[in-house]
């Protein structure tokens, strides 16, 4: 990030999770947070809004998806020079260290390994996009 402290509703989240239900709650969490959301169910649906008009500030992917799985779909937006890469959060039952070794080699700021606690997710993403203090 560029150092600037906006208000959360400026920050764009992308969440890309094929789980409709686990998609929902993690969008309806964020937007009740003040983000901006925006979703997809696969990697190539989240490629595509990663390069769209409204690129994201950051990304929540799971990794096991239909498609493209979200080690793929980091690796491309990784590829794009042309502008900064968002940081990103993987979401995923993949937990061995060859896993998340995976995960942090393609770029992911934090892995969380599913079940994960949903107040763990939302003060990663505070962190990462500062703004206003959430509710405590």
């Amino acid at each position: 990030m560029d150092g600037v402290t906006k208000p959360r509703e400026n920050w764009r989240v992308l969440v890309v999770e094929d789980d409709p239900d686990l998609r929902k709650l993690i969008v309806r969490m964020l937007e009740q947070d003040n983000f901006e959301v925006m979703a997809a169910s696969d990697g190539r649906l989240g490629l595509a809004m990663a390069f769209g008009e409204r690129r994201p500030h950051l990304i929540i992917t799971d990794i096991m998806m239909p498609n493209m799985d979200g080690l793929q779909m980091v690796k491309q937006i990784r590829q794009d020079r042309t502008t900064k890469a968002p940081p990103v959060i993987f979401l995923t039952a993949k937990g061995a260290p060859k896993d998340v070794i995976a995960g942090i080699g393609a770029g992911a700021r934090h892995y969380l390994v599913k079940p994960f606690s949903m107040t763990e997710l939302i003060d990663k993403v505070r962190a990462i996009l500062p703004g206003v203090p959430g509710p405590d």
